[in-house]
């Protein structure tokens, strides 16, 4: 079976995408051709387009941007849309991650891909959509499937099992096995306050409302 997995995370150093794909192609490499394709912000070849075309399965793996999907990734998807690769019974995968908490923040993403898949033919298989994606990295250590993962490492576990098989399944949305308070305050002081201050801004400006 040929997968081609599209990581659409805009990040140059390692990201949550990075780590989530790392650990999904472990579950599904077993006799298995899989190609995966870093797109940040470059632009998609010929011969990728053509990678796309051949599969069997198409996995998508970004984080959420304002409730959405990102600019990138949207560009390639109507470029895709454009070539009509509904010749073949392409199954497509999400896996979509979140600065929120809460995994249900994916929701609308979630849809959005699958009206890009009924507008391109292709068939809807599965998403899954992770909470507090920013937590990730300081967790890496830890095995999915255990501690703050262990959620986590259950829907991917379960999205691994479908991709197997070309199977359909349940969307799932997660979030880390972690007090939400705990994470509230370890992230505010990890990452938050610390790339506000890198980009200008005081810990007041974060929290001023928009009249």
């Amino acid at each position: 079976m040929e997968i081609t997995i599209i990581n659409g995370s805009p990040k140059r150093d390692k990201s949550t995408s990075d780590l989530l794909m790392e650990y999904l192609i472990s579950q599904i490499n077993d006799n298995n051709e899989i190609e995966l394709h870093n797109i940040k912000n470059d632009t998609f070849t010929e011969r990728q387009f053509e990678k796309v075309q051949n599969s069997d399965v198409l996995i998508f793996a970004f984080p959420l941007y304002v409730d959405s999907v990102p600019s990138h990734v949207l560009k390639l998807l109507i470029e895709l849309e454009k070539r009509n690769f509904a010749t073949k019974n392409i199954v497509v995968y999400c896996v979509i991650n979140n600065g929120f908490f809460e995994g249900h923040q994916n929701r609308i993403a979630i849809t959005q891909m699958k009206n890009w898949c009924r507008s391109c033919g292709f068939i809807w298989g599965q998403a899954v959509g992770i909470g507090a994606g920013e937590m990730l990295p300081f967790l890496k250590d830890i095995p999915m499937g255990h501690g703050p993962n262990k959620n986590i490492g259950s829907a991917l576990k379960c999205l691994s099992k479908n991709i197997l098989s070309k199977s359909a399944g349940q969307d799932i949305l997660v979030s880390p096995n972690w007090p939400r308070l705990l994470w509230k305050i370890q992230s505010s002081f990890s990452v938050w306050y610390p790339r506000a201050k890198s980009n200008g801004l005081t810990r007041k400006e974060l929290y001023r409302r928009i009249q």
